[in-house]
């Protein structure tokens, strides 16, 4: 298993250009894994800020949109930046991911300092809602929280391998809504997130809409622990659902620490799911109750077929990712 930090490394090729190299074990299916991408994205800004642009002093990207044009693939890799906006406050870059000529995710960055900002701040009392169940963290790992307890192996574990990645623990009691997916994640391997690793977390959950589809939660623990076909869905549709990410919006809210911590909470929400397209709403927060980063994703619904369908031409490669 590759760990997150090796998996998103970039390294260096000019002034604006950074190569990289996607491994299998960070896929769904043959396609790496769209908040993977996400995060080596935020490494490209890390790095491109930290060398290049190092005299803005803006370490820290607060916001990001992506726009996923193509398929990605397992393998190398180029990231193509351009310094769009050099500002006292904030600076933008313009980042193109490319593999084989093949122009595939394109991005807007917007990086600041977060240690430095400065101005209003009020409090809105914002609070989850519906409130999520309590959690002691330093309870979860050993499986004696009273509220969550852990999903040992997830649904499709084969398919969606950057799912691995992760323990996930999920509410015993069920989850609030069917829109609503509550969870706590943790590495599995010991890696701690870090502020890059929060693209990856913003894209990491259970899939609502097979909840929606097998007339209860596939992924609940109650399901697993009483021996249930959590892929009952795909025999169901006859095939398994692959759900590529359109656009990807992050804005981040706390810089986590540079040794990042272990543990982060984040809730799943849908509001319409048609013709094949639904929206996603994504909160991240800490043990302390602090919002760590907000995400919106425009997603759709194909079959797992699409993923593995062979490459066009070159000539046919105006097309989408689908």
């Amino acid at each position: 298993m590759t760990s997150f930090a090796n998996a998103t490394s970039v390294g260096r090729v000019d002034s604006h250009k950074y190569s990289a190299n996607f491994p299998e074990d960070w896929c769904i299916g043959s396609v790496p894994h769209g908040g993977f991408i996400t995060s080596c994205f935020l490494q490209v800004a890390s790095a491109h800020f930290s060398t290049t642009l190092a005299k803005q002093k803006q370490p820290d990207t607060i916001t990001l949109h992506l726009d996923f044009l193509r398929r990605t693939q397992v393998g190398p890799a180029t990231f193509i930046v351009n310094d769009v906006k050099l500002g006292r406050q904030t600076s933008v870059i313009h980042v193109t991911l490319r593999q084989d000529d093949r122009e595939e995710v394109v991005g807007y960055l917007t990086n600041s300092n977060l240690a430095a900002e400065e101005g209003m701040s009020l409090s809105t009392n914002y609070r989850l809602e519906p409130p999520s169940y309590p959690a002691a963290v330093s309870k979860l790992k050993n499986g004696t929280d009273k509220h969550w307890k852990e999903r040992k192996r997830m649904p499709f574990a084969e398919w969606r391998k950057a799912g691995n990645q992760v323990r996930f623990f999920f509410p015993e009691a069920g989850q609030l809504q069917s829109s609503i997916a509550d969870q706590w994640i943790c590495f599995t391997n010991g890696d701690r997130f870090t502020s890059e690793s929060i693209g990856f977390v913003a894209d990491i959950f259970p899939q609502l809409i097979e909840a929606q589809q097998a007339g209860g939660d596939p992924y609940s623990v109650k399901f697993e622990e009483r021996n249930l076909d959590a892929e009952r869905v795909k025999r169901k549709e006859g095939s398994a659902l692959w759900y590529p990410t359109l656009l990807l919006n992050l804005d981040v809210k706390k810089a986590l620490p540079a040794e990042g911590i272990e543990w982060l909470f984040v809730r799943t929400r849908t509001k319409v799911i048609k013709n094949g397209r639904y929206d996603l709403e994504i909160i991240i927060m800490d043990e302390d109750g602090d919002i760590v980063a907000l995400s919106h994703h425009v997603c759709l619904v194909v079959s797992a077929e699409r993923n593995m369908a062979g490459r066009r031409k070159r000539s046919e490669q105006g097309e989408s990712k689908l």
